[in-house]
């Protein structure tokens, strides 16, 4: 059996090795061969943190190549997409997918249908806004990051699933730490999701100031320019160097405006910081606010005076940072693992060719 995948990114994005790549030993332990193709390579992924233009030929190449797989090029039992094949263009050309007979799985783990229909230009709107309605209705089985994206598609398409955004908890895992004096509040994230942080840098930069704690940011790049205070660490994300990075927090923020787009969220960096051991603290937006669990793995906070107080309180106690982070290590394991959910993503897969047949 070959499962053909059409990502939007390549193995550089964190969507396409977490919604995907990460499970292809399991697929491959059921008799499913992964035939992964990305629409965008890793060149464009990285330019996205570097700020540099990507060379739009290259981009037009990228789907013209793609039209000719979803029309002419062979395909697999059954196909999975994660979110959209053809971003920006209308549903109409997505759909000669349908025309090749395979059961189409789609994969959504961020709002994507807001990108269209929450935007600013009612041309947009009006062509796009409910681009995602055919593809869903059309669709063999959806696979949603959580319960806020289910609420959508399941309006179109039936067999409606919820699977976290998960991690491989025996690689994301506690590690010993180098002696610091200072506990480190960290952040991982990409260029587009800096700007959540920026409301926090004042109080932040006094907790550095003060000489209270260290301040790492992992992966933010060229938005970042011009953030920079004195104790303020700026780190290149990268595949290699990402568990570690993690492993070096002794806090983990997530700070998120309550909006549509970000309650589609699926809360992977508080996934990341709990499985590696570290107390969170994070924005009541979405499905921030079920994973925190009132005062055991980490503080829910609104407010300036809310941020202020739960990192007040995480910085100047050890004995609680040890204590949250040790529960929030347990509930990603049985909540938010790879050895949790992979096996349901794999029987999502099968029951659909099975049920097409």
């Amino acid at each position: 059996m070959r499962l053909t995948a059409f990502t939007k990114y390549g193995p550089m994005a964190a969507s396409t090795r977490q919604r995907l790549l990460q499970y292809a030993p399991a697929l491959e332990a059921a008799g499913v061969e992964l035939d992964f193709r990305p629409l965008l390579d890793d060149g464009y992924v990285a330019s996205l943190a570097t700020g540099k233009r990507y060379d739009r030929r290259r981009i037009a190449a990228a789907y013209l190549r793609r039209l000719r797989d979803i029309a002419f090029e062979p395909l697999g039992d059954v196909v999975f997409v994660y979110a959209e094949l053809l971003p920006w263009l209308p549903s109409a050309l997505e759909r000669l997918l349908l025309r090749r007979g395979r059961p189409i799985i789609y994969d959504i783990d961020d709002a994507f249908f807001h990108t269209y229909n929450r935007h600013r230009s009612a041309l947009v709107r009006s062509i796009l806004g409910r681009k995602f309605e055919p593809l869903l209705r059309s669709a063999a089985a959806c696979i949603c990051g959580n319960a806020y994206l289910r609420g959508y598609v399941s309006q179109y398409c039936s067999r409606t699933y919820v699977i976290p955004t998960v991690v491989d908890t025996d690689g994301y895992k506690p590690a010993p730490k180098a002696h610091e004096p200072l506990p480190v509040i960290g952040w991982i994230g990409s260029p587009t999701t800096w700007r959540y942080v920026r409301p926090l840098l004042p109080l932040l930069q006094e907790l550095v100031s003060d000489g209270r704690a260290r301040v790492k940011i992992v992966g933010a790049g060229a938005a970042a320019s011009g953030d920079s205070f004195p104790g303020l660490e700026f780190v290149d994300w990268s595949e290699a160097s990402e568990i570690e990075q993690v492993q070096s927090f002794d806090i983990g923020i997530m700070p998120l405006p309550d909006d549509d787009w970000a309650r589609g969220k699926s809360g992977y960096k508080l996934i990341q910081y709990m499985a590696c051991g570290a107390p969170v603290v994070a924005s009541p937006v979405g499905v921030n606010a079920e994973m925190v669990h009132g005062d055991s793995n980490g503080f829910l906070a609104s407010t300036p005076d809310q941020w202020r107080n739960a990192l007040d309180r995480l910085v100047c106690d050890s004995a609680l940072r040890h204590r949250m982070g040790q529960e929030g290590r347990r509930l990603a394991v049985r909540d938010y693992s790879l050895v949790a959910h992979g096996p349901r993503f794999v029987r999502i897969i099968l029951d659909c060719v099975r049920s097409s047949t």
